[in-house]
Formats: structure tokens, sequence, C-alpha cells
């Protein structure tokens, strides 16, 4: 056998052996077999052609066995891999659960997992609860004066509500709301001020929780500060929205006025107009008057002394004023 052939030979069989120990993971069984958990060698070869990593499920099952589950079962954990789920976060869950004394099953917690939740974070906040710091809430008191509040809520995750439970958003939301509604029924902001801790009992007596993936374990207010009056802005708008008013009102009834003025003064100078036709119609009359023989020289000389005497009278009444033109027949 020449060097070269043996050399290929050589290859193949470590080629060959590597295949081997990758379809076969003699190690992985091995680490299971001392670790107390029984699994034959052909489920791992099988898991190998099931497109299932061999390595999480004998850990996974290792780590259980460890921490005393013993009713988790391989297929169920491959199961839950093939549907997606995250073995190892279920797994560190249940012992977790298991350790803290928290009823957590086997298939709530692939649920929960499945459900798009970190089962593992869960538990952890079961056991340890989180702190959630609202955004500035600003409310109106009765008095009109504007506070901006913020809160600390201390949360708790519920297990048996993580799947279809709200998350922390819709808690924030209604935590936000029920301070808006108690710093709103306030008769005067001096009071919110001066007890604070009212508006955390009002809030938690309204069960903001229900519904929701958590347990809510106390409201904080960490803060609370005075913003705008927000009743003198309102009466200030009110107050110029009237005086526009009033002043569209006034304009209305200048304009009006000035409307009829205009109006009485055509009519003035319409009635000057007729009285001047009626006066024009004097002296005709008079001629008619004297054609026909009913006024005589001596009636029409009467007329001019009269009318003069007028003339004269009313000039000493009224000094400054033009005297009046005479009319003269033609």
């Amino acid at each position: 056998m020449t060097a070269g052939t043996l050399s290929i030979l050589v290859v193949c069989t470590i080629i060959a052996v590597c295949i081997l120990l990758y379809y076969v993971p003699i190690v992985l069984w091995f680490s299971a077999i001392v670790s107390g958990v029984h699994i034959s060698l052909v489920q791992l070869v099988l898991m190998r052609i099931r497109k299932v990593p061999p390595s999480i499920i004998v850990q996974a099952m290792i780590e259980a066995h460890k921490a005393g589950l013993e009713k988790i079962r391989r297929d169920e954990l491959e199961a839950h891999y093939l549907a997606g789920g995250h073995v190892k976060n279920v797994v560190h869950a249940l012992v977790s659960a298991n350790k803290a004394n928290i009823n957590l099953s086997f298939q709530m917690a692939t649920a929960i997992d499945l459900a798009g939740r970190d089962v593992f974070q869960a538990v952890q906040m079961s056991v340890n609860p989180k702190v959630i710091d609202t955004p500035p809430v600003t409310a109106v008191a009765k008095d009109g004066i504007q506070l901006i509040a913020k809160a600390r809520v201390t949360v708790r995750a519920n297990i048996k509500q993580l799947v279809g439970g709200a998350g922390e958003e819709t808690v924030l939301a209604r935590v936000g709301e029920g301070i808006v509604s108690s710093i709103g029924s306030s008769d005067s902001h001096k009071t919110v001020l001066e007890n604070p801790d009212s508006i955390s009992r009002v809030v938690l007596e309204k069960g903001l929780d229900a519904g929701t993936a958590f347990e809510i374990l106390s409201i904080d207010i960490a803060d609370i500060d005075i913003g705008k009056n927000i009743g003198a802005v309102l009466q200030m708008d009110q107050a110029n929205a009237d005086k526009n008013i009033a002043q569209a009102k006034a304009e209305e009834r200048r304009a009006m006025a000035v409307a009829l003025e205009q109006e009485m003064k055509a009519k003035a100078q319409e009635a000057r107009a007729k009285v001047i036709e009626a006066e024009a119609e004097v002296p005709r009359a008079m001629a008619e008057a004297f054609r026909n023989g009913n006024l005589g020289i001596m009636d029409y000389a009467r007329y001019q002394n009269i009318q003069a005497d007028t003339t004269m009278r009313e000039s000493i009444a009224k000094p400054n004023s033009p005297a009046p033109t005479t009319q003269q027949s033609k």
C-alpha cells in the first residue's frame, strides 16, 4: 500500500468518524446517562433526522432532572421546539417556579412561551416585582389649577393571565386615567398637594389590574408640579369672546344707525323738494287768480305787507339767520 493511498484512507476514516459522531452523539448520550437521564442512543439519532438539536433537549432534560422535575418528557420538549418555542427558557422558568413554590405547569409554560412572552422573565417578575415609572400625567382640579403628576407603579407578573392578558402599556394607561380622575374630582389643588397619597388610594380601589398580565401591588406618587391656571385662561378666553361678540353687535347697531340717518336725510331732502315744488306753484296760482278776477291789487298789496311784516319779525327773532327772499309775482 502506497503512502498516497494510506493518506486517502486516513482522511476517509476521519470523515466517516465525524459523520458518525454527528449523527450518533455518543458523548452527549454518555453525559445524559451519567446525569441520571435515561435516553436511548437511537432517539438521539432520530432527533438529528427530525432536525432537532439533541444537545438542547438533553441539557434541558438534565436540568429538569437535577431540579426534581421528573414529569417533563422528551417528546414534549421536542414538540415544543418544533413548534418554534424556546426550550431553555421554558425549563429555566419551570425550575425557578418550582424553587419559588409557584404553581406553573409545563403546559402553561409552553403556552406562555408560544404566545410570545418571556416565561422565564415572567417568573422572575413574580418573585421580584417590577417598578414602572409612568410618564407625566396632566390633570386639572376643580379650582382650575393644572397639576402634573408622576407615579411609580409596583407590579408583579400574574402567571395565569400571561396568555391573553394586557401588557404594561394598558397598566400605564389605566393608572394615568385613574390619576386624572382623582385629581379632577378634587375641589382644590391644595388638597392634592397636601395629601398625594389620596390619589394612590383612589386609583388602587378601582382594580386597574383586572384583565392584565400583572398584579398592581402599590402606586406611589413620586412628584407633583403645578402647571397653568387653566380656569383663568378659560375665563380670559371667554371674556375675549364675549368682548368680540359685543363689539360685533355694537358695530351692527352703529351701521344700522348710520343707515337710518342717511335714510332720514334722504327723506328730508325729498320733503324739501316737495316744499320747493309747492312754493313754485304759489306765483302761478296768484297769476291765475289775477286773470280770473279772484285777486285784486289791494289784496296783493295786503299780502305783500303781511309777508314783509313776517320777514321783519323773523329777522328780529333770529338776527344771525339770513332773511328769506320775498317771492315776487311774475
